[in-house]
């Protein structure tokens, strides 16, 4: 109940409670789609607990239950399973018929069977193939989990209570959405026709702790000396590009290094799903939206862009550059807005600033390639590049320095390299990181926060390969 009460919160439960499934449905499963391994007819206690949760869904008034805390509401739904159960003389134990209950009122007021999941700190993905297809990453490795849904009409509505709770719709008509959960976590859903099995759900979860460096060096991610060159580098005002490809960890690292982020500067964030998570008491959080029915009134990224350029941030945050908002982005770092930060989805740092300039000409049709490239050297300080290791772990592979231009090639420096350099006995990948201690190009940057002598002796505290 934790779990749902922070998600949604106590406001929600008539609005939630207000619309709940038919009993029709809870009762007698849909039959579902074709599937390797078919679930067995219920039989035993697990039909008397079918059974059982129809009786209550059918007695159950959710206007009775729309002021109730959680507390009460799981209290009271308790009472009526047993006393249901008694009149019946259903044979199902206390622990059976508390567990009923907890289903039952994640049903009304939760996510249904994702609750549990949700509640499981071990878990950083959730992914919903079908009633019986409920996948979960633990340590970076999927598994096929034992949460059911009772049949596609049970994810469909749990889709849509997730769309609608930020204003958003996800139908036959609309199949296609990004939304979010109250505690940040990422969520996006497909539907049929789109979607050919039945509706999908893939929700990337977010640690409820503080994500700091401290963490991301114990964790692997980054070494103890990488994590003080980062630091230095937000410290310093530095634009950064945090690239890598779906789930290596790119927001988590932002966060992290927000963190170094004086809390007397204004920081505006542009998001199509907000999930960033800054600790500085003076943050402006945008958010994209879609259409409505009618096709009108859009914002995408690139318009909040440029919106925020005239709210006077001290630094401009923009969760994922994927268009034309490339452009405004660079615009940005290139007027008095250092500091600014944001992601792309690449493989190397050297296929980012290629990434950047295709993204820029889809908005700039008629840029010329040298104008754009000028523009990134003269915006850019750092790229830094992540991957999600087929051990499962994430780990910051390259730390790069844009340096500037040599005719028409963009010259960069590698400070950190990861290299491989085989396997433990338990499966875990190790290498070591070539080190460059080449005076960088923004050294006057770092003199004038008074980081220079810092940032040379984090770089000795590396041992050369």
């Amino acid at each position: 109940m934790s779990g749902t009460a922070a998600r949604f919160g106590r406001a929600a439960f008539g609005r939630r409670g207000a619309d709940p499934l038919p009993p029709a449905a809870m009762a007698a499963p849909a039959a579902a789609p074709p599937d390797p391994a078919p679930a067995a007819p219920l039989t035993g206690p697990a039909a008397a607990a079918a059974g059982l949760r129809a009786a209550c869904l059918a007695r159950l008034d959710p206007a009775a239950f729309a002021d109730s805390t959680p507390e009460r509401l799981q209290a009271d739904v308790e009472r009526l399973v047993a006393e249901i159960a008694d009149e019946n003389r259903i044979q199902l134990n206390g622990r059976e018929q508390r567990l009923l209950a907890i289903e039952l009122v994640d049903d009304m007021v939760g996510l249904g069977p994702l609750e549990p999941l949700l509640d499981d700190e071990s878990i950083t993905d959730i992914m919903v193939n079908g009633p019986d297809r409920v996948f979960v990453e633990r340590g970076g490795k999927l598994v096929l989990s034992a949460a059911r849904f009772r049949d596609t009409s049970h994810v469909n509505n749990v889709a849509q209570r997730i769309a609608s709770a930020v204003g958003r719709r996800v139908d036959e008509s609309s199949p296609m959405v990004d939304a979010r959960l109250a505690d940040g976590s990422r969520v996006n859903i497909i539907f049929p026709p789109l979607a050919l099995n039945g509706a999908c759900i893939s929700i990337r979860k977010f640690s409820r702790r503080r994500i700091t460096f401290d963490t991301l060096v114990a964790k692997g991610s980054v070494t103890a000396q990488m994590a003080r060159i980062l630091k230095i580098g937000a410290a310093a005002r530095l634009n950064v590009i945090i690239s890598g490809g779906t789930g290596a960890g790119k927001t988590t690292l932002m966060n992290a290094m927000s963190q170094m982020i004086d809390p007397g500067e204004r920081i505006i964030t542009v998001e199509d799903a907000a999930e960033l998570q800054l600790q500085q008491p003076h943050v402006v959080r945008l958010e994209t939206r879609p259409p409505n029915l009618e096709g009108r009134g859009e914002v995408t990224q690139r318009d909040l862009v440029r919106n925020a350029l005239r709210m006077r941030p001290d630094r401009l945050i923009v969760g994922e550059v994927r268009g034309a908002e490339a452009f405004d982005m660079l615009q940005a770092m290139n007027t008095g807005h250092d500091g600014s930060m944001s992601t792309i989805h690449a493989n190397t740092t050297r296929d980012a600033v290629m990434r950047i300039e295709n993204m820029v000409q889809m908005g700039q049709a008629n840029l010329p390639l040298r104008a754009i490239r000028t523009q990134i050297v003269s915006a850019v300080d750092l790229i830094l590049q992540l991957e999600r290791m087929r051990d499962g772990s994430r780990r910051v592979t390259q730390v790069t320095e844009v340096i500037g231009l040599e005719g028409d090639v963009v010259v960069m420096n590698d400070i950190f390299q990861f290299e491989y350099d085989g396997e433990n006995p338990d499966g875990s990948l190790r290498g070591h990181y070539k080190v460059s201690r080449a005076r960088p190009g923004f050294a006057a940057r770092l003199q004038y926060f008074n980081l220079d002598r810092a940032w040379a002796a984090a770089l000795d505290e590396v041992p050369a390969p």
